[in-house]
């Protein structure tokens, strides 16, 4: 006894994109709550730069996974 292959592959999808979204999630608060460059002080450092960047930049490849995923 199996599953249906549709039932399975919608599953497979699901859990991929739960996974890596709520991984790229942990990862941008990681680097931005707990090592502080989420946030302003005075004015803005090289690692809020940084962190802005990676964020906006790995954001497009998650969209960019997620929409391949679904296709």
């Amino acid at each position: 006894m199996g599953m249906e292959p549709d039932a399975r592959e919608l599953l497979v999808k699901v859990s991929k994109s739960l996974a890596t979204g709520l991984i790229w999630l942990m990862v941008n608060m990681t680097a931005g709550i707990y090592m502080g460059w989420l946030f302003f002080g005075d004015h803005m450092t090289t690692g809020n730069y940084v962190f802005y960047g990676f964020m906006i930049i790995s954001l497009g490849g998650l969209i960019w996974y997620q929409v391949r995923i679904w296709k």
